[in-house]
């Protein structure tokens, strides 16, 4: 598996360290492990972790700017795609946003075992963290992986993006059913035309990740709050 991490870092000009090969494997470790007293994730099988945990975040590394660089996750659970991006790009600062208590301790305590520096956790709603005045307009890119469907996403990661940012957003094949967004919506939310990028990863079919770039500034009204949206996403 170590040649195809390599093979996915090197689309993005970067060569893999001893030291980040294991890192990417500790990770692996410590997130089996804490699966099995608390629901962190369904693959238990490592090969599959190695493919759709790693090798799945590592596909997103050709869409990070280069140099030093600002990245929210939106739902981290157990880590992926934050953790092995922050293990790829050291130069980037990870911020982590999960509202499950026991996810962010579990968050917490990887970063520790790992000696990661740079990357912190939030126990906090998508929500109400893109009202945060020091989390909203501030990232270059904010990610989105198996967290809700696109118009959810779009509300909640634009307004954490900064101008001329992005969001990369990993989805599967019902990606379809959930594009076009609305370009009301979009100009709402300060998004651009959504870009799709197929993913070729072995032994997976019909992944993308949706890019949104970050035109203008969101609407203040938004994200709204978690009682006057359930039930009602934007379209």
């Amino acid at each position: 598996m170590n040649e195809l991490w390599s093979t996915l870092a090197a689309r993005a000009n970067i060569e893999l360290s001893p030291e980040q090969y294991e890192k990417l494997s500790r990770y692996l470790d410590l997130l089996s492990a804490a699966n099995e007293r608390m629901n962190l994730t369904r693959i238990t099988d490592r090969a599959q972790a190695e493919l759709n945990h790693v090798a799945d975040a590592l596909t997103l590394l050709p869409f990070l700017p280069p140099g030093s660089c600002r990245i929210a996750d939106i739902g981290s659970g157990g880590g992926v795609p934050a953790i092995p991006l922050k293990i790829c790009r050291p130069d980037a600062f990870v911020l982590m946003i999960e509202s499950t208590q026991k996810k962010g301790k579990f968050l917490d305590e990887t970063i520790a075992a790992l000696g990661l520096t740079d990357i912190a956790v939030v126990s906090d709603r998508a929500e109400t963290a893109g009202h945060n005045p020091k989390c909203r307009d501030s990232f270059d890119v904010v990610t989105a992986r198996a967290v809700a469907t696109m118009p959810w996403l779009a509300e909640w990661c634009l307004p954490l993006v900064k101008k001329r940012g992005k969001m990369l957003a990993m989805k599967g094949p019902k990606v379809a059913e959930e594009l076009p967004l609305n370009v009301r919506t979009l100009r709402f939310l300060g998004g651009g035309e959504p870009i799709i990028h197929p993913v070729d990863l072995p032994g997976t079919e019909h992944r993308v990740i949706v890019e949104i770039p970050k035109v203008s500034k969101t609407d203040d009204r938004f994200p709204r709050p978690a009682t006057e949206a359930k039930g009602n996403p934007l379209n």
